[in-house]
């Protein structure tokens, strides 16, 4: 597939405006109930994408479940990782790990119940996705989902690893 020109200026205007931004310090439980502070997300020097999202949440599910089907040539080419961040509250954690597990996504998940992450970052709809260069600076966000945007993804990854198609 073909990048327009426009389509790469985008791409590298969005990345020059959110350069220099770092993650917040917030504290969050993945799945199997180990604590996780956002601020030392990394990905040993490669770039990672953080990806918000919800069960209930029906572009969130397809963007992941999108990004599922193309992530293991991901990681093959770029070394790209994934963490799929849940913003469903409290009473509705339980919901995560089966859908997780029915969908078979490879993610590091985290659980934000509170939305602390969310807030702190700005983000105020889902699906919301953030990603963060080698050296922990967020290189580009993204929100909401249309069929064959993860492509705007692995192009923004490309770019960061200096690997472009």
């Amino acid at each position: 597939m073909r990048i327009s020109r426009s389509l790469l200026l985008l791409l590298f205007l969005g990345l020059a405006i959110n350069a220099q931004a770092q993650l917040p310090a917030i504290t969050l439980k993945a799945m199997d109930g180990q604590t996780v502070r956002t601020d030392t997300l990394s990905n040993g020097g490669k770039p990672f994408i953080i990806d918000f999202f919800a069960t209930w949440c029906k572009p969130c599910n397809s963007e992941l479940s999108a990004i599922s089907e193309v992530y293991d040539e991901w990681q093959e080419e770029t070394g790209v990782k994934l963490f799929a961040v849940s913003i469903d509250q409290a009473q509705n954690i339980h919901k995560v790990k089966p859908l997780v597990d029915g969908n078979g996504w490879p993610y590091d998940v985290l659980l934000d119940p509170n939305s602390e992450f969310c807030r702190a970052l700005g983000i105020r709809t889902i699906p919301y996705v953030l990603v963060v260069d080698g050296n922990g600076q967020i290189a580009y966000r993204h929100n909401g989902y249309s069929e064959g945007a993860e492509q705007e993804l692995i192009e923004c990854i490309r770019n960061l690893v200096g690997n472009k198609k």
